[in-house]
C-alpha cells in the first residue's frame, strides 16, 4: 500500500477577496441568491402552513379524500413532492445560469490568469 497522495495547492497566490469583487462573481452571487432566497422563504411558509394546520386544524386535515387518504396525508406527501420539485428546478437553473459563469471563474483562477493578464 502506497503513501496517500497529498493534494497540491493549485492556486497558492489567489486573491479570493479580489475575485469576490469582480463583476462576474457578483453576478453569479446575485443570480444564486435571487433564486435560492425566495424559494427558501416560499418553501418554509408552505412547510409551516402544513405544521400549523396539522396542529390546529385537526378537522380540516382529517377530511377523507379517498378511502383512508385524508388531506393531512396528502399535504405531507406534497412536502416530499415539493422538495424534489425544487431540487430538480434548482439543478436545471444552476446548469443553465450559474455553472457557465462559475466554470469561467474557476478556469481563470486555476489557469492563473487575472482579468488584466488575459489576452
Amino acid at each position: 500500500m502506497g503513501q496517500p497522495v497529498q493534494p497540491a495547492d493549485p492556486v497558492p497566490d489567489t486573491d479570493f477577496v479580489g475575485i469576490q469583487r469582480e463583476p462576474r462573481f457578483q453576478e453569479l452571487r446575485k443570480r444564486h441568491r435571487s433564486f435560492v432566497f425566495p424559494l427558501a422563504v416560499i418553501f418554509l411558509l408552505w412547510y409551516f402552513l402544513y405544521v400549523l394546520l396539522a396542529d390546529y386544524a385537526h378537522e380540516f386535515m382529517s377530511i377523507r379524500v379517498w378511502g383512508s387518504i385524508n388531506i393531512g396525508l396528502l399535504f405531507g406527501l406534497l412536502q416530499f413532492v415539493t422538495t424534489f420539485g425544487i431540487t430538480t428546478w434548482y439543478v436545471s437553473y444552476a446548469n443553465r445560469k450559474l455553472d457557465p459563469i462559475a466554470t469561467e471563474i474557476r478556469a481563470e483562477i486555476e489557469g492563473g490568469a487575472t482579468k488584466g493578464e488575459a489576452s
